[in-house]
């Protein structure tokens, strides 16, 4: 029974993923076994196909009974594994095919293993054993594979966990089987050396027992720890679960799994940045590796700028200077400069300097003088100065700066002002009264602050300022007022203005008009005042009436005027009072500015309100044309002014207040103010809210009795800037992978595209009936997944085009995916063409293509076969040598072979089955 037989020799693959302690074909010379009883086991040598000489073992002692027959081999190291692998290659005779033996032929044999420190062992009694398992052959052959020199190897593979010791001996019992040992090998698994998220994990050492292994990563070259990089080397080999990241340090940006340097012309400020990018404009970078942009001459960069961000220069001067002077204040405003430098951070400094009568020597003003809201860091152009002295000259010289002033050479732009403090008008010198009027005259003052353009004329009844005061305008000296109350005492009070502004009120003069028509002389000429006086009452008063007539209906804002010199107005409480007008109230006399909106505009209900499109943009926000229907009204087109969103208290208020101003005009040369819309938003009909939601998914959409859905869960929503492109940023807090676009999820950047991207996980969650999406795949498999350009399949009986329309949403670049305002688009032009969507996706999830037929002998060749190539070390590194030990291998074991596809577990599985089918068979 001696057995001879032709072996066909099987690829045997080294890889990093494990280490052999033992192998039997590769030993020069013999064994050196121990084998006992001596009858038992026998050492012999054949030949492989390439006349090669291997060693092996047999026994075939079939003919007797109650056989016990034992093979140890040499003390094997663990060489620090925790859990080693077992190989047998064998062959096993059918007992039935052996003539007159026994019944106790048994087509069996068992396995067992002995931990040891002591390398010299030369007799363990069997009880110390471990067993490991009793093994059966597959195949077995018979006389006629003899006869044919054909034998069928089988190949088994067991394992032995949680060692400790220096090594262990691994002993075969014979109980009465014709079996031949081809080869043995034992080897141990490793997680071989892997880089992911640019972090480095050595080769390691898997656990026992399946026990997972921690391994911490280190960050390649030019990086850094972004979070402490850590994954887990799982028991089959394999790396588990990736936490941690590295980035890439200022001046390099990641490319695959290392990290290069920037080139010229480009930067990276902050190993947050995912990439390089170009210099800002006025700056350069002529070597690699730049963290930032060298700014060019004459441009700077202050402190606080990112480096993202242009260099600029110091601003030019403020332009056109604009003084008023009121008695001893004086208002400065001027225009911005012409050119900003660049930035929008341009303030203004007002320096003060007090002058002599010569112009030529002055000294810095004194602290009295006092500026609103301040004399330094003016944001806007205008400032008002107080308490200067009387009848002196002062220059101010105003400074525009920036945020880069201060590190330019140059000396600050600044424009400069000067002005003379007036005079008091003298007191007055003649009157004429009558029982409704009154005559003045009066003298300028002695040194004016320029011509005298016209003098202001205040009056009131005495004890009565406060409630009612009229103010006169005339270039004259002389004035006559009517239209006063006869036997009444009036306080009168005169200055002068001039192109500096006004000068200070004379002291007040108190005149009471007569019971009865009178003349006041004081001198011979007075009778020709009176004369002139009382024609120009009557010349005044035919004119007020003409221009009340025509024009009183219909204007909000009239001038009384009593010559073509003169102009009068009427104040009380703050309101403006004209005669024969009804009364202008400013919307700032109100406390609530809500009430000045009840007050003079109307709350339109914003379902009357449709908005077609944006015209334009003002102060507050976007201008739209659109249609205002109103009930019993007809249709008309109007212009639509909204409130941007972030708006600020004062944006608000000063929005409500230009409402309240327009709607007290009614005229038909002034726009008309047709209502307002406080009480509700119109995001309805608006074109983008700038708001991202960060967390669309179907649980967060709320569905009524009549299918009305609805966006819910803003909890992770942020308010975005003005800019579609803007984008929000979060350095923390918990993401929904299996929604979130792929930028969001590794950088952490939200925008309304990464919307978009959760938007098309949503409708795939409809249309497949609420699935998981992604199924039963961790988070970090489907990271990988999208990374490697996996798609979520279209479901069961999903239309064509609502597919590709998904498709079209998950586009890695988030500027290619569609805008919101798109898909409405597109969605409402398939509701409108039902036939549009008749044309179905109707393959399973699950479907595979043609399962081909295979003429393989190897592993890699299986691959190759089903085009999954890719997957070479992965099954060689899990041990998966041969095709037999594939024939059982299931989805669980492809994921820890980091087999994540769907798609491509499925096809394995397929094909796996297809070799069950045709059946596998290896020659001997």
């Amino acid at each position: 029974y001696l057995l001879y037989y032709r072996y066909v020799c099987l690829s045997v693959y080294i890889v990093l993923s494990f280490f052999t302690l033992l192998d039997t074909m590769s030993a020069l010379g013999d064994l050196g076994w121990e084998a006992y009883p001596a009858e038992g086991w026998e050492e012999i040598s054949v030949m492989d196909e390439r006349n090669t000489p291997m060693r092996s073992y047999q026994v075939c002692n079939v003919m007797e009974a109650n056989q016990n027959n034992w093979l140890r081999t040499r003390h094997i190291p663990r060489d620090g594994a925790q859990r080693v692998y077992i190989e047998i290659k064998f062959t096993l005779r059918d007992c039935n095919s052996l003539p007159g033996v026994p019944g106790t032929c048994k087509e069996t044999f068992n396995m067992y293993y002995y931990e040891s420190n002591n390398p010299n062992l030369w007799f363990i009694k069997e009880s110390q054993y471990i067993k490991i398992d009793t093994i059966a052959a597959d195949e077995s052959f018979t006389q006629t594979d003899v006869g044919d020199r054909v034998m069928k190897l089988n190949t088994e593979v067991r394992d032995i966990s949680n060692l400790n010791k220096k090594g262990f001996y691994l002993a075969f019992q014979d109980v009465g089987a014709c079996i031949a040992l081809v080869s043995l090998r034992v080897f141990y698994k490793k997680c071989p050396l892997a880089v992911l998220n640019l972090a480095q994990f050595p080769d390691t050492v898997t656990g026992g027992d399946s026990a997972l292994v921690e391994v911490r990563g280190s960050c390649v070259n030019d990086s850094e720890e972004f979070e402490a990089p850590r994954m887990y080397c799982s028991g089959d080999g394999g790396w588990l679960v990736p936490i941690g990241r590295c980035v890439c340090k200022p001046g390099f940006e990641e490319n695959k799994d290392y990290c290069q340097p920037c080139g010229p012309g480009t930067y990276k400020a902050s190993s947050m940045d995912a990439y390089c990018t170009k210099c800002p404009p006025y700056s350069f970078s002529h070597q690699e590796k730049a963290s930032e942009c060298s700014c060019e001459k004459g441009f700077y960069r202050a402190d606080m700028d990112p480096r993202s961000m242009a260099c600029t220069r110091p601003p030019s001067a403020a332009e056109n200077p604009i003084s008023t002077l009121n008695d001893t204040s004086v208002t400065l405003e001027w225009s911005p400069p012409r050119d900003s430098g660049g930035r929008g951070d341009v303030t203004y400094n007002v320096h003060c300097r007090k002058c002599a009568s010569d112009g030529k020597t002055c000294s810095p003003c004194s602290n009295s003088v006092h500026f609103v809201p301040r004399q330094f860091g003016l944001s806007i152009p205008k400032v008002l100065i107080t308490d200067l002295l009387s009848n002196t000259n002062y220059t101010f010289s105003i400074e525009a700066v920036n945020g880069v002033s201060d590190l330019s050479p140059t000396p600050k732009q600044q424009v400069t002002v000067n002005i003379t403090t007036s005079q008091t008008v003298n007191v007055i010198l003649k009157e004429r009264k009558s029982k409704d009027s009154i005559t003045l005259a009066w003298q300028g003052p002695d040194r004016p602050n320029g011509v005298i353009v016209e003098y202001e004329v205040i009056y009131y009844e005495k004890n009565q300022r406060d409630q009612n005061y009229t103010v006169l305008k005339t270039k004259a000296h002389t004035m006559t007022v009517e239209g006063l109350k006869p036997g009444t005492t009036y306080v009168f009070r005169v200055r002068a203005r001039t192109d500096g502004g006004y000068g200070n009120y004379g002291g007040e003069i108190e005149l009471e008009t007569s019971h009865e028509d009178m003349l006041a002389i004081g001198d011979p000429n007075q009778s020709t005042i009176l004369a002139v006086s009382v024609a120009g009452g009557i010349v005044l008063l035919i004119f007020l009436v003409a221009c009340f007539v025509v024009s009183g209906r219909h204007c909000g804002y009239i001038k009384a005027k009593q010559d073509p010199d003169e102009e009068k107005m009427q104040f009380q409480n703050g309101r403006v009072k004209l005669p024969g007008s009804r009364t202008y109230i400013h919307p700032h006399t109100y406390e609530d500015p809500n009430q000045a909106i009840r007050d003079f505009a109307k709350e339109i209900d914003a379902s009357t309100i449709h908005i077609e499109r944006v015209i334009g943009a003002g102060e507050f926000g976007e201008v739209c044309s659109g249609r205002l229907k109103l009930p019993s009204k007809r249709e008309i087109y109007v212009a639509i002014k909204s409130l941007k969103a972030g708006y600020s208290e004062k944006q608000r208020r000063d929005f409500l207040s230009e409402a309240s101003i327009m709607g007290q005009f009614d005229h038909p040369n002034i726009i008309r103010l047709e209502g307002v819309v406080t009480r509700c938003n119109l995001s309805k009909h608006t074109l983008h809210c700038n708001y991202v939601h960060r967390d669309l998914a179907a649980r967060n959409i709320l569905v009524n009795s009549n299918l009305v859905c609805k966006v819910s869960d803003f909890g992770l929503s942020r308010v975005l800037e003005d800019d579609p492109e803007a984008a929000y940023t979060t350095r923390g807090g918990k993401i929904p992978i299996r929604w979130t676009a792929p930028e969001a999820i590794a950088y952490r950047k939200f925008t309304s595209a990464s919307d978009v991207w959760s938007y098309g996980i949503v409708m795939w969650e409809v249309i497949s009936y609420g699935e998981r999406p992604y199924w039963d795949m961790s988070n970090q498999d489907v990271i990988k997944a999208i990374d490697e350009g996996y798609r979520l399949p279209a479901p069961m009986d999903c239309p064509v085009v609502l597919h590709q329309l998904m498709l079209d949403c998950w586009e890695k670049s988030r500027s290619e995916r569609p805008r919101f305002g798109q898909i409405v688009n597109t969605l409402d032009k398939l509701i409108r063409n039902p036939n549009s969507l008749k044309e179905l996706t109707n393959s399973s999830v699950w479907e595979d293509p043609t399962t081909p037929e295979f003429n393989v002998s190897t592993v890699d060749e299986w691959l190759d076969a089903i085009n999954m190539g890719q997957y070479k070390d992965n099954f060689a590194s899990a041990g998966y040598v041969s095709l037999d030990s594939i024939l059982y291998i299931s989805l669980c074991e492809l994921s820890k072979m980091s087999v994540t596809l769907v798609g491509h577990q499925k096809k394995i599985v397929s094909a796996v089955q297809s070799l069950h089918a045709q059946g596998t068979h290896v020659q001997i």
